[in-house]
């Protein structure tokens, strides 16, 4: 099947985050995830199908059951653009980090040479 969505949609609603951590732990069947939510068995399937359309989740057939399988594959492309801000940002703390000791520095040897 050809993704048509990216993961930042799937992980961008709630219910499709518990969906992604339910059956990250457990393959579960549409029904028992549909009966965990306070929502219609058809807003879980269409959740579920955004979850299919960006590769988060695989459907199998079991006879008249169709199973839902985590593929999380492609959760690594949120970790690698978290990672470049969490680098970004890293940097830029410690430089204000020094900025501000030098700021501290200077006002210790201005009180002492008063």
């Amino acid at each position: 099947m050809e993704t048509r969505r990216d993961v930042f949609q799937a992980i961008a609603d709630p219910t499709r985050r518990q969906i992604i951590g339910m059956i990250a732990q457990k393959p579960q069947n549409v029904n028992s995830l549909a009966e965990k939510f306070d929502v219609t068995r058809q807003a879980v399937s269409l959740h579920i199908k955004i979850l299919m359309e960006c590769g988060l989740i695989e459907i199998k057939k079991q006879g008249r059951e169709r199973i839902c399988e985590a593929r999380l594959d492609k959760l690594s492309e949120v970790s690698v653009w978290v990672e470049q801000y969490k680098a970004f940002w890293t940097s830029r703390f410690a430089a204000l980090e020094n900025h501000l000791e030098t700021l501290k520095s200077k006002d210790n040897e201005d009180t002492t040479t008063r």
